[in-house]
């Protein structure tokens, strides 16, 4: 644990650094409440540690022995299914997207593209994390395919912004910014870890396949996907 602990403090010695050169050097101010600043990085450090720890102790294992599990039983139809439900639910419970799904909807309103009620804005917020992680669900069954049939993941991201470039010309303004942020905030602390273990244990178990290859690459369709729903999603409403 001492270990994971000062690995945490060395990742996060650049942005400590950072801040403190423009606090100290160019404001030219003392640090507010310094004891609370110190009491709360440590926080961060401890938090940091512990989450990695959490990660190689349990999404990691439990993500890459599902995948396996599902590609040993032979059963692509429920392998889609799983990949599916898996970015399905960890996209809607992304913390990020929740945030930037309620922020959306107060701008949109603000804007007066909705209107100003609690109840419309929800709707919004809500419809918004619903199709990105409809979007992020079937980008993880597009990934999985791709490393089934071995499908070049250069291809599928050139197409995938190619459409992406065209859907921009005919949406809102202001829905542009929101579903380019979209793709984003889905790739956190949720989704991230599930959706590589997920590429690096089936990779591993099919046939063929190289982990280094063909395990990576869900992430960046889990961010480009949901860009082009939200697009349309902005069209629709």
């Amino acid at each position: 644990m001492i270990r994971a602990l000062i690995d945490s403090l060395r990742d996060l010695a650049p942005i400590i650094l950072v801040i403190a050169f423009f606090q100290i050097i160019v404001l030219q101010q003392p640090f507010p409440n310094t004891g609370q600043i110190f009491f709360g990085l440590m926080a961060v450090v401890l938090g940091l540690a512990l989450f990695v720890q959490g990660l190689n102790l349990s999404l990691f294992p439990v993500g890459e022995g599902l995948a396996e599990a599902f590609a040993k039983k032979g059963s692509v139809i429920w392998l889609v299914v799983f990949a599916f439900a898996l970015g399905f639910g960890t996209t809607v419970a992304e913390p990020a997207l929740i945030a930037v799904s309620a922020e959306a909807a107060k701008v949109t309103a603000m804007s007066g593209l909705i209107e100003t009620t609690q109840s419309a804005k929800d709707a919004y917020a809500t419809g918004l994390r619903y199709t990105v992680a409809m979007s992020v669900g079937l980008a993880l069954v597009v990934g999985v395919l791709r490393i089934i049939k071995g499908w070049p993941v250069h291809w599928v991201i050139m197409s995938g912004y190619v459409v992406i470039v065209i859907l921009t010309q005919f949406a809102p303004r202001e829905i542009i910014g929101i579903a380019y942020d979209s793709g984003g905030v889905t790739t956190s602390t949720i989704t991230v870890p599930l959706v590589t273990a997920l590429g690096i244990g089936l990779s591993s178990v099919i046939k063929g396949r190289n982990p280094m290859i063909d395990g990576f690459g869900l992430i960046a369709f889990a961010s480009l996907f949901p860009i082009g729903f939200v697009l349309v999603y902005g069209m629709v409403m």
